[in-house]
């Protein structure tokens, strides 16, 4: 039975040809021992840098986008959906699912919970100096996408699917420099998750 947070970013490797997003994806392997961490360090080991001005950002868009978190999670995994649709078979509430994806419950249920921590880790990010993820849920995060063989290229179409589900959220307030404050905070997640890609004890 898979968490309520669990598979936040773990996503296929076949992206459907006629929707890939604008950046490369190039090819991956699977193989166990193949390098899963970016050049950037892991939250742990690094000094976060978020300004009080992306902090303002973030906190004002979400604050906007907060009471329809239910809306906007689904949205946000439907496009991932759209980009590599085998996605699907990660999430055994899907499998055999005979329920439009629109429409499921259960899949409603885990895309807002996702969405809802992402962003609430996002706000807290300036004062707290950290990812405010809970320890337990990152090292459990960690050990999935180990051994699931995730790569860089995999939080890249997440992130895509992210920053575009905002961006049609808070059209009139969107700008290169919420888009990058948002960025940065997801990108800060994501090395929180990276520091514990490791072998389960």
């Amino acid at each position: 039975m898979p968490s309520r947070v669990n598979f936040i970013f773990l996503y296929m490797l076949n992206l459907h040809p006629r929707e890939k997003p604008s950046f490369n994806i190039i090819s991956f392997s699977h193989h166990p021992t193949m390098s899963l961490f970016s050049d950037r360090s892991p939250a742990s080991d690094a000094t976060i840098c978020f300004t009080e001005e992306q902090e303002a950002l973030v906190v004002k868009s979400w604050n906007s986008m907060k009471k329809n978190s239910g809306e906007l999670g689904l949205k946000f995994f439907l496009k991932i959906f759209e980009i590599a649709p085998s996605a699907q078979k990660l999430f055994s509430f899907l499998k055999d699912s005979k329920v439009p994806l629109e429409k499921n419950p259960k899949l409603k249920s885990h895309a807002m919970a996702v969405f809802v921590m992402t962003c609430e880790s996002a706000v807290q990010l300036r004062k707290a100096g950290k990812v405010t993820v809970r320890d337990s849920t990152l090292k459990k995060l960690g050990g999935v996408h180990y051994k699931s063989g995730v790569v860089d290229e995999h939080y890249e179409v997440t992130k895509f699917a992210l920053l575009e589900t905002m961006k049609e959220a808070v059209p009139e307030m969107w700008s290169p420099e919420m888009k990058n404050a948002w960025g940065q905070a997801y990108d800060q997640l994501v090395a929180a998750i990276k520091s514990e890609m490791k072998p389960s004890s």
